[in-house]
């Protein structure tokens, strides 16, 4: 075999568990602290997760109360929350911030399907680029004459069918978030 099926389906989990750790970040409607995981924060020269300069909780089952330990990191994480596409209003009370979680209407639900698409096709393009890269690397070893036509063909039609695999796992995860997204 003229590729590492292994490290192929490594570096595609690796799109498909970033893509559970968005679609745990799209609540539906309870609060949680995981939502606002996947944020990053301008802090000291660069981008840093919010739980890295901040403690967050939930003292309410509609509330997230994040605790900033720098007075001078509220205003970044402020905006960073409002830049996002969660569409959270912060609230803030020194150096602390309080972000009520809206009910669900039926607008922001469709607004986070669409987020919900929008996450599970960077997976997909992910997951494509990783085809390419190693569909890439074999159409070099044929150059090379390392390996034959029918082994470079072979190699492409297991590609494409672990592709295949992986990409249907993206659709039937966001099957699944849709359904609990819209469940009331």
């Amino acid at each position: 075999m003229s590729f590492d099926e292994s490290d192929l389906r490594r570096r595609m989990n690796g799109a498909l568990n970033s893509l559970k750790e968005e679609f745990i970040g799209l609540r539906t409607g309870r609060a949680s602290t995981a939502l606002l995981d996947s944020l990053k924060v301008d802090a000291y020269g660069s981008k840093m997760p919010i739980n890295q300069v901040a403690s967050l909780s939930t003292p309410e089952a509609r509330l997230i109360l994040i605790q900033v330990w720098d007075q001078s990191m509220v205003n970044s994480i402020e905006k960073s929350i409002r830049e996002s596409d969660l569409g959270l209003n912060p609230q803030t009370e020194g150096s602390s911030i309080r972000i009520p979680i809206p009910e669900l209407s039926q607008d922001r639900r469709i607004e986070l399907v669409k987020v919900a698409g929008k996450y599970s096709e960077q997976a997909k393009i992910s997951i494509r680029n990783v085809r390419r890269d190693i569909i890439e690397s074999i159409r070099k070893l044929e150059k090379e004459s390392e390996i034959s036509e029918d082994e470079k063909r072979d190699s492409e039609g297991k590609i494409q069918l672990i592709t295949d695999e992986f990409i249907n796992e993206i659709d039937d995860m966001l099957a699944q978030k849709e359904k609990d997204i819209k469940s009331v």
